[in-house]
């Protein structure tokens, strides 16, 4: 918890880590609704409303209407949002490796194999 503290305090930069998360699951998933991006980051809408009415002044997101029905909108990521996604996961890499760099290969192979056992529970969980 302290080290997704830490990334998310290193990607932040002007954004809270409720709308750095719905910033990231919309680049990850494309373009969503209201709804499916409140089921994504598990929050209720009316929530997520307000989060993602925080990314549009900031001009990160955009919302528009599904050209197949003019009743849903979708939240999309700006060039701008997009820019400002991958500038956050940079400089949470450069603050990890930067990190890890002080580790031994032991210490380096222990953390691999570790990963891959998280993202199998992840994936389970899912």
């Amino acid at each position: 918890m302290r080290l997704a503290r830490r990334l998310r305090q290193q990607a932040s930069a002007g954004v809270t880590p409720s709308q750095l998360a719905a910033l990231s699951s919309i680049e990850r998933l494309g373009p969503l609704t209201l709804g499916e991006l409140s089921s994504v980051e598990r929050v209720r809408p009316p929530t997520m409303t307000r989060i993602v009415s925080g990314l549009e002044d900031v001009q990160l997101v955009t919302r528009e209407r599904d050209p197949h029905d003019r009743r849903v909108a979708r939240v999309r990521l700006t060039p701008q949002g997009q820019r400002f996604v991958e500038q956050s996961r940079t400089r949470k890499d450069a603050y990890l490796a930067a990190h890890l760099r002080s580790l031994t290969p032991a210490e380096l192979t222990t953390l691999d194999e570790a990963a891959s056992i998280l993202e199998r529970v992840m994936e389970d969980a899912e």
